[in-house]
């Protein structure tokens, strides 16, 4: 699939520029862990920006309104599992099981927390951040309350990884795309 059927997706159903940022940083972080670990960078990218397709129109119906939504591009099956599968738990009974799933599920709230940190930050960047702050942030719980620590540690766990080697890695990617995310906004 190009990445341009998936955008109009995401925008036919998103407008709002904060859930645009998140589809596509996590979009660029999933794509960084695909080529980090000898997958396909395009699958597992639009993956990451067609996570949330369903969630600004539909909060109530998250993961459920995927499927249909996703068979306006003739989505794959495996494509329509890994995103439903992020919500596992939650708003969807479909767990993680290939090693995308688990590790979109483990980065998803924590890109946001990631960002939520680099917002506050002087230089307003991850670029700079080091893992102990993400930590220290990660330990207040009232700093960036909608992401859900739990569901982090439980992503760390799904895939074997302690959780200052999901922080490290996360935190890596997001250094690593943060130009690439702003140049997509521009974009977009």
């Amino acid at each position: 699939m190009e990445r341009k059927v998936a955008i109009d997706l995401l925008k036919k159903y998103n407008k709002e520029e904060f859930h645009i940022r998140h589809a596509i940083t996590v979009e660029q972080v999933m794509k960084y862990f695909a080529k980090k670990y000898g997958y396909d960078e395009n699958f597992w990218g639009n993956v990451g920006l067609l996570h949330d397709v369903d969630f600004e129109k539909y909060p109530e119906e998250h993961c459920k309104k995927t499927p249909e939504i996703l068979q306006e591009i003739n989505a794959p099956e495996e494509m329509v599992h890994a995103i439903c599968s992020h919500g596992y738990g939650i708003c969807s009974d479909i767990e993680p099981s290939h090693e995308m799933e688990k590790i979109l599920f483990a980065t998803d709230e924590l890109t946001g927390l990631i960002w939520a940190a680099a917002k506050m930050r002087p230089s307003k960047s991850t670029k700079d951040m080091e893992v102990s702050s993400l930590k220290k942030k990660f330990k207040d719980k009232k700093f960036a309350a909608g992401c859900s620590r739990d569901i982090i540690t439980k992503g760390a766990e799904q895939l074997g990884w302690e959780l200052d080697k999901l922080f490290e890695q996360t935190l890596s990617a997001m250094q690593n795309c943060e130009d690439i995310i702003e140049e997509k906004l521009k974009e977009e």
